[in-house]
C-alpha cells in the first residue's frame, strides 16, 4: 500500500470487531441502564441524577475508534501518537498497552522524529497536528491516520479563510492548547505572513475592545505576551481587521460573548457602516460542548446537592463543566472512582488549580449528586464512579439481572 494520509472510516468487517473492543473497554451497562430509566436512581442517602448529556462525544469517539482500527489494520508496524488522542488517561494507558508509542513533546523538528523510520505509522489525535508537523510527516512517506475532529477542521477552514481575506484571527483559546496551536498553524499555512492573537477569557477581550475602540494599544504587550500571537505582530496594524474563532472546549457562553465584545468595539472605532470591512466572524462553537455545557445547566437547575464532573485533569471541556458549576453548588473535578477516598475526602482539581485532597465532599444524611463527563470520559469510568459513590453513600446499584433485563427489553 502506498503510504500517505487517510481519514476514511474503517470497513464494515473492521468496524464491527473493532466496536467490539471499544465497548468491552469502554461501555458500562451501568449507564446504557440509567440513560434507558430517566438519568436517576435511588439507593441509600444517594439520589443521584445523570446530565442528560455528557461522556464520548462524535469526534471523541471516532478518534478511538480510527486508533483502534489502525491496530488491526497493521499488526505488524510500529504505530505512534503525536500527542494524546484525547485527554483521559485511561484511553491513553489502553492504547499503550496496545503498542502504541508516543513521540516525544516538544516543537516540529529532527529531535521529535528520530524514533520514526520507514513504515512506521503515524496517528493524529482528535486536536489535530501543527500544519507543519503534518507537512513533514506527508513528505517523509510515512502512513498517516488522521483523526482530527470536524468541528476542530470546520475552525481551520474558517481562520485559512481569515488568513486569505488578510484578517488577523482572533482566537478564544488556550495558547498551549494543542488544538489551539494547530489552529495557529493553520493562519499562517494558508498565508505566511498571516497575523493571529489568542485571548483566554472575557477579561482579556474586554481589554483589548478597549484598546481597539480608543485605537491606544500603550498596554498590549502586557496583556498578550509574544507566545499568544503570531511573529511580528503589530497591534495598530493587525487589529484593524479581525476574524473571530475559538478553540471548540471553551465555555460557549464565553466565545459568544467574546465575540459579541469585539464587534461592538470594532463598530465604535470603525462605525456600523464600515464594520464588515473589519470584522467577521462565523459560528465554530462545537455543538457537542454546547450540549454538555448546557446539560450541566439543566441538571443543576433541577436540584442537586453537589456535582461530581469526570475528565481528565488536564481535559479543557471538564474544566469548563466545573466552572459551570462553581458558584451554584458544590462541584468535584475528579479523574476516576479512585479519586473518591472515603465519604469524608476527595482527591480533586479545583479551578485553575493542582489535584488535591478535599475533605467534606459528601456529608451525612440524603445527598442529591448530579454526575457528568467530559467529552473525553469513557462511560467505563462514569459507570464506576456512580458505583463508588452509591457505595460511599450506603446505597447499591441495581442488581446485574435488573440491567440486563431492562436493556434486554429496548
Amino acid at each position: 500500500m502506498k503510504p500517505g494520509k487517510t481519514n476514511k472510516p474503517p470497513a464494515p468487517e473492521l468496524r464491527r470487531a473493532v466496536d467490539e473492543l471499544l465497548e468491552y473497554d469502554f461501555g458500562s451497562d451501568l449507564v446504557r441502564y440509567l440513560r434507558a430509566t430517566g438519568y436517576e436512581y435511588v439507593s441509600g442517602d444517594i439520589q443521584l441524577r445523570l446530565a442528560a448529556e455528557f461522556g464520548f462525544c462524535y469526534g471523541v469517539d471516532r478518534a478511538v475508534e480510527y486508533a483502534f482500527a489502525a491496530r488491526y489494520r497493521f499488526p505488524d508496524r510500529r504505530i505512534y501518537l503525536t500527542g494524546e488522542i484525547i485527554h483521559n488517561p485511561r484511553v491513553n494507558r489502553r492504547l499503550a498497552e496496545m503498542g502504541f508509542r508516543f513521540l516525544p513533546a516538544g516543537d516540529a523538528g529532527e529531535a521529535r522524529y528520530r524514533d520514526l523510520a520507514a513504515g512506521d505509522v503515524v496517528v493524529i489525535p482528535a486536536f489535530g497536528a501543527d500544519a507543519r508537523e503534518m507537512a513533514y510527516l506527508l513528505d517523509r512517506g510515512f502512513e498517516i491516520v488522521d483523526t482530527t475532529c470536524g468541528s476542530v477542521l470546520n475552525v481551520w477552514k474558517r481562520v485559512r479563510l481569515y488568513a486569505e481575506r488578510e484578517f488577523t484571527s482572533v482566537i478564544h483559546g488556550k495558547h498551549d492548547h494543542e488544538e489551539t496551536i494547530a489552529t495557529c498553524s493553520q493562519v499562517t499555512a494558508a498565508r505566511p505572513d498571516g497575523a493571529y492573537l489568542v485571548v483566554r477569557d472575557l477579561h482579556e477581550a474586554e481589554a483589548l475592545a478597549e484598546m481597539i475602540a480608543e485605537a491606544d494599544f500603550s498596554a498590549f504587550s502586557d496583556l498578550f505576551p509574544a507566545a499568544r500571537a503570531s511573529r511580528r505582530f503589530e497591534p495598530e496594524r493587525d487589529l484593524e481587521r479581525i476574524g473571530l474563532a475559538n478553540q471548540t472546549t471553551m465555555l460557549e457562553s464565553e466565545s459568544r460573548t467574546i465575540q459579541a465584545v469585539l464587534k461592538s468595539a470594532t463598530a465604535r472605532r470603525y462605525g456600523d457602516e464600515d464594520l464588515n470591512d473589519h470584522f467577521l466572524a462565523f459560528d465554530t462553537i462545537c455543538s457537542a460542548t454546547e450540549d454538555r455545557q448546557k446539560a450541566v445547566d439543566d441538571l443543576i437547575a433541577g436540584g442537586v446537592d453537589r456535582m461530581i464532573v469526570i475528565g481528565g485533569f488536564n481535559s479543557s471541556n471538564t474544566g469548563h463543566l466545573l466552572e459551570i458549576s462553581l458558584g451554584r453548588v458544590s462541584a468535584y473535578h475528579i479523574e476516576s472512582a479512585e479519586c473518591l477516598l472515603d465519604r469524608e475526602r476527595i482527591r480533586a482539581k479545583p479551578e485553575n488549580g493542582e489535584p488535591e485532597i478535599m475533605k467534606g465532599w459528601l456529608p451525612a444524611g440524603p445527598q442529591v449528586v448530579g454526575i457528568t463527563g467530559g467529552a473525553s470520559t469513557p462511560d467505563s469510568v462514569v459507570g464506576r464512579v456512580i458505583s463508588r459513590v452509591l457505595e460511599l453513600g450506603g446505597g447499591t446499584p441495581p442488581s446485574r439481572e435488573t440491567i440486563r433485563a431492562t436493556l434486554e427489553g429496548i
